[in-house]
């Protein structure tokens, strides 16, 4: 209290301030922002202004830049197609309106549909709250203000600062019919979400999903954890339920992370590659290098601190990596299971009536709940045990709240300074002389700083909350995507709303109590009309500031941020195949951070609802605009990365209730500092708060359960069904839900075809040992004659040069995602496959074999070096990029596939000597040694035709990221599909 004291009398001497001074004196309102009378109608002309020349520079240049501004039009199967655009310039705008909500559900997912309706929502509710407001606050508040001075800016007449008495009952009837209308809306949409789920319950995806169908048991007891255990778990509570097709998660222990690294080593040899033969015809004169990996078991081995040659000593890292994760994965024991597994059923009503029976229940410790798909989970917090869980979310949300306590600090000193350079200079005054003689380019910083870091704050913030949600133990990234936005919504309402409102009052009410402290007790009583003006004081500015909220969405139609880091990425780096291909996928709306933004806004709004009723009309018009920029923005530009079938509305539901029964607060202390002397008019604002929590209580009783289960009653239809199950699809359970390690196809290094020619030379000169004629060394026959041999040919094409195996050669005409978007390894960040006719959960019931998991079939065995003779060809100009299989193709007994073949996996050669020269070479001598023996099975009529190069780093018939190498004729030239017997063979004869 000293400290204060002494604090306070420095600030209040007559003598000239010091800058600890003036930083005390600024400190008492940091986020003070002075409003002139024309700076509403400022921000009204220049956000509805710029935001309609977006909009006009977007129709002009939209007709010719459909990879930005279209990207799901191209890259969308037929079904799931948006409505097509016509090359006017406002050709964009008859579909917006013309599209139903049920068609978004088609096009852009459930998620988006709930989003669109949300939004909706918000500008109906906000449209007739502005009515109300203004019509009834509006006059009363101007008429009956006290200060007839003259002197009051016209904003300020319009809060009830200086109206108090009977003219305040006109905000409590206010209150109570925003409070109808909010709950009028709220429940009407609550009613459309569930009619929307209904419908999405019985949408063809989703009937036919194996997720829909199946349940996912955690916290297994060890004794239970096995196939027959999790079926034991639901019989023993759910005894009349039919039989189920049970998995048990196995312990994949390390592998995870060794294909975390492969995929990480992989990207980095390309990006090697890509800056050093970004002009194969001017190669540096250096070779690229590099620091070896602390995670490589002989790094020890390397000289501290020494670079090698990143080329060759990534090829090798890579084939050490694709070794042990071979080995890896032929060393799972099945008798190493995890506390959690997966029960599937025939019946989505039955699975779904059992997860409802069994909800709150915990059959012998484990809790029951409905898988979510493949894709949606995080695999790595499924082991964690409760006690794990629950202390890894304490110590998570400890620093989340020390993290919103933290920011006030750097958030008022952002406000302070950097948003008026001039306070910097009070407090600095080498600075202030700075400031003075380049008042030009100080201008410049200060407008762009506090915007610019202000901005990259709250982009990564979402990434931190992230993170930290995974640490917490999320299950699922739809789960972790609600608690992300939970937690934004938090942050900003505590840092950006109370403490904006809260920080001043709170500072002079500590300034005073230390400067006179018998007087304590006075200050604290007064604390509450203080607050009330300072809270009158800044309603203007959140007027200024929601309506320039418009600029952002229109910034967001133009894709600003998309172009100029395309154009960065294009123009002056080197991106490597990969990236240009990613580059043309639509990106993944970041559905987190608009619904924070949105809900927000909202709080603001109603906040201030009844202190500046202008703030109503300034949401409204927002709303109004963003509803139309993002029902583009979904349709034709972004994706759902991870579907969670409209499961946010819970959440948005709960935040809207809080920032009304927030509002309602500010309502009882408005009535409560100018109502009578009684408070009566408080006293009648005190069920505001309540109503809301029961109309909660009531939305949740009534439409939770409808919107979270296709079936809450278990109707057994077929109680014999279980003698009639097909004992295989059990297999495609444990393959679909089993961790994605175990069968994710490894990613191959993708090189453009510009360096084709000149890649084999960059190894040294030479790629074989030189120890055999005929090696396929296309230098020398030994590796010091002058003997040369001619190049090998490409299969079928005499005269054309054979790729080398193990690289992905990519054509100019191929960086294309549309190439692409089936595979995993792209489809996974941009909606799962899900919009481009390759959804990662859809099976066909009955049918044996028909699963997708997601990825290209696990065929490849190849590892990172390089064999003497090219078996594939390189890349034609065919779009069929369907994955095949060599299924069919089997071996009489004591046979197995040739030694010699390119596919199969090599010894890991030692790290003294290349890579590349520790393999044999048939293409001499033994030349059928090797061959395999006739098949026992007929692999059906199917011709090959050459499609791409399996690359250069002996990547089998895939490459290594299985990749299709040879034209997919589809499952009727499939011996070991069902269509083989009943279609095919029909159109054959």
């Amino acid at each position: 209290m000293e400290l204060w004291r002494h604090a306070w009398h420095l600030v209040s001497r007559d003598e000239p301030l010091t800058p600890a001074q003036e930083l005390l004196q600024l400190l008492q309102n940091p986020f003070k922002q002075t409003l002139t009378d024309g700076a509403i109608w400022s921000a009204l002309g220049t956000s509805v202004g710029f935001t309609a020349f977006i909009a006009i520079a977007f129709s002009f240049v939209r007709p010719y830049n459909s990879v930005v501004y279209a990207p799901k039009l191209k890259h969308a199967d037929e079904e799931h197609a948006p409505p097509p655009i016509g090359k006017g310039y406002l050709a964009w705008i008859p579909p917006l309106w013309k599209t139903t909500e049920k068609e978004v559900i088609s096009h852009a997912g459930m998620d988006a549909a709930i989003f669109l309706r949300f939004t909706r929502m918000c500008r109906n509710i906000f449209l007739a709250l502005g009515v109300v407001g203004c019509c009834i606050l509006l006059p009363i508040y101007s008429t009956m203000n006290s200060d007839n001075t003259g002197n009051q800016k016209w904003f300020m007449r319009l809060t009830p600062s200086n109206v108090s008495d009977k003219p305040i009952w006109a905000l409590v009837v206010t209150a109570y019919l925003f409070n109808v209308i909010i709950i009028g809306f709220l429940w009407w949409n609550y009613r459309q979400v569930l009619q929307l789920r209904r419908v999405y319950f019985e949408s063809k995806e989703y009937q036919q999903s194996l997720s829909a169908r199946t349940l996912m048991l955690n916290d297994i007891p060890k004794k239970y954890s096995n196939d027959e255990g999790i079926a034991r778990i639901i019989d023993d509570v759910v005894p009349h339920a039919s039989f189920a097709k049970t998995a048990a998660a196995r312990n994949v222990r390390d592998l995870p992370d060794l294909i975390q690294q492969h995929d990480h080593t992989v990207r980095k040899l390309e990006k090697v590659l890509a800056k050093y033969l970004k002009d194969p015809q001017n190669l540096p004169a250096g070779r690229p290098m590099c620091h070896p990996s602390k995670k490589d078991p002989s790094y020890s081995t390397y000289p501290k601190g020494q670079k090698v040659d990143a080329i060759e000593y990534l090829t090798q890292r890579i084939k050490e990596l694709e070794i042990e994760v071979k080995e890896a994965r032929a060393n799972i024991d099945k008798r190493s299971t995890l506390t959690y597994g997966f029960a599937s059923y025939d019946d989505i009503a039955e699975a779904h009536s059992i997860a409802y029976a069994l909800r709150k229940k915990k059959p012998k410790g484990a809790t029951v709940v409905l898988a979510p798909k493949p894709n949606d989970i995080i695999w790595d917090n499924m082991p964690l045990t409760p006690a794990n869980r629950s202390w890894r979310r304490t110590m998570i949300n400890f620093w989340i709240a020390l993290l919103t306590l933290v920011w006030i600090a750097p958030s008022a000193m952002i406000a302070i300074f950097l948003v008026n350079l001039s306070n910097l200079g009070l407090v600095w005054p080498a600075f202030q002389a700075q400031l003075s003689g380049n008042t030009g380019f100080w201008s410049i910083v200060q407008g762009v700083a506090s915007p610019a870091i202000m901005s990259l704050v709250y982009l990564v913030l979402p990434t931190i909350f992230r993170r930290l949600s995974i640490r917490a133990g999320d299950h699922t990234k739809t789960g972790r995507e609600r608690h992300v936005v939970a937690k934004l919504y938090a942050f900003f309402v505590f840092n950006n709303l109370v403490v904006f409102c809260l920080f001043s009052t709170l500072w002079n009410l500590i300034s005073s109590v230390a400067d006179k402290p018998q007087k304590a007790w006075d200050q604290i009583s007064q604390f509450g009309t203080t607050l009330f003006i300072s809270l009158c004081d800044i309603s203007s500015f959140w007027v200024t500031w929601l309506l320039q909220r418009n600029l952002g969405a229109a910034v967001d139609l133009a894709q600003l941020w998309t172009l100029i880091y395309s154009f960065f990425m294009r123009k002056f780096s080197s991106p490597t195949p990969r990236e240009m291909i990613e580059l043309t996928a639509p990106p993944a709306f970041d559905y987190a951070s608009y619904y924070n933004y949105f809900l927000y806004y909202s709080t603001v709004a109603l906040c201030f609802a009844g202190l500046q009723p202008l703030v109503l009309p300034a949401a409204a018009l927002y709303f109004s605009i963003d509803v139309w920029l993002k029902k583009y923005l979904l349709l034709y530009i972004f994706v759902t990365k991870t579907e969670s079938g409209g499961m946010f509305w819970r959440v948005l539901f709960n935040r809207f209730l809080f920032g009304t029964i927030l509002s309602n607060l500010v309502v009882f202390l408005t009535t409560w500092v100018h109502g009578d002397g009684v408070h009566t008019m408080a006293f009648a604002s005190v069920p505001l708060p309540f109503i809301m929590v029961f109309f909660k209580i009531y939305c949740s009783r009534t439409f939770d359960h409808k919107i979270h289960y296709y079936s809450t009653r278990n109707i057994q239809k077929h109680p014999e069904g279980a003698m009639r199950k097909d004992p295989l699809r059990s297999v495609g359970l444990a393959h679909r839900f089993g961790h994605p390690a175990l069968y994710k196809p490894l990613n191959t290094p993708m090189v453009h075809a510009k360096a084709q020619n000149i890649l084999a030379s960059i190894y040294k000169g030479r790629l074989s040992d030189g120890r055999e004629a005929y090696s396929g060394d296309t230098m020398s026959t030994s590796g010091y004659s002058d003997a040369y041999v001619m190049n090998p040919m490409k299969a079928g094409k005499p005269g054309k040069m054979a790729s080398l195996p193990g690289f992905e050669i990519v054509p100019e005409s191929r960086l294309d995602f549309e190439y692409y978007k089936t595979r995993s390894e792209f489809a996974a960040e941009h909606g799962g496959g899900d919009i481009f006719g390759r959804s990662n959960d859809v099976m066909r019931p009955g049918t044996p074999g028909s699963l997708w998991n997601g990825s290209d079939p696990p065929s490849r065995s190849g590892s990172p070096t390089i064999p003497a003779i090219p078996r594939m060809d390189s890349p034609s100009t065919s779009r069929a990029l369907s994955p095949v299989s060599d299924i069919g193709m089997t071996y009489p007994g004591g046979y197995s596939q040739p030694l010699g073949s390119p596919y199969g996996s090599e010894a890991a050669p030692g790290r003294s000597r290349s890579p590349f020269y520790a393999h044999g070479n048939d293409s001499g001598s033994n030349l059928v040694g090797n061959a395999a023996a006739m098949p026992v099975a007929n692999p059906g009529a199917r011709e090959r035709s050459p499609l791409r190069a399996p690359g250069m780093l002996g990547g089998g018939p895939r490459g290594y990221g299985g990749l299709p190498q040879e034209e997919d004729l589809g499952p009727e030239h499939d011996p070991m599909q069902y269509n083989y017997f009943r279609e095919a063979r029909t159109s054959r004869r």
